[in-house]
C-alpha cells in the first residue's frame, strides 16, 4: 500500500527541490509536479514527490486523522528510512 501525506514546506531550494516537515522530520523533496510551492504551503508527498498544494485545515485534519489511526508515526519512519 503506499500513503501520500500532507507535509508542510520550510524552504524553497535551486533545482525544483524544497525543504519539508513532518512531524518534526525535515525531508528535501521534489516540487517540480507543483507551480508556485511556497514557504507555509502544506503539499501531498508520495517518495519523496509533492503532488499537489493542498488547503492547511484539510492538511491538519488529515495529519489529526492519521495520528489518531497511528499512521502518521509509521509514515514518518518510512520517510526517515528514504535518502
Amino acid at each position: 500500500m503506499c500513503l501520500a501525506i500532507p507535509a508542510l514546506v520550510t524552504g524553497l531550494l535551486p533545482d525544483g527541490m524544497a525543504r519539508i516537515s513532518l512531524d518534526g522530520v525535515v525531508k528535501t523533496i521534489s516540487v517540480a509536479l507543483v507551480e508556485d510551492v511556497r514557504p507555509g504551503d502544506y503539499v501531498i508527498v508520495h517518495v519523496g514527490h509533492a503532488l499537489a498544494r493542498i488547503d492547511p485545515d484539510e492538511a491538519e485534519r488529515t495529519l489529526a486523522l492519521l495520528a489518531e489511526a497511528g499512521a502518521l508515526g509509521a509514515a514518518v519512519a518510512a520517510a526517515e528510512a528514504r535518502p
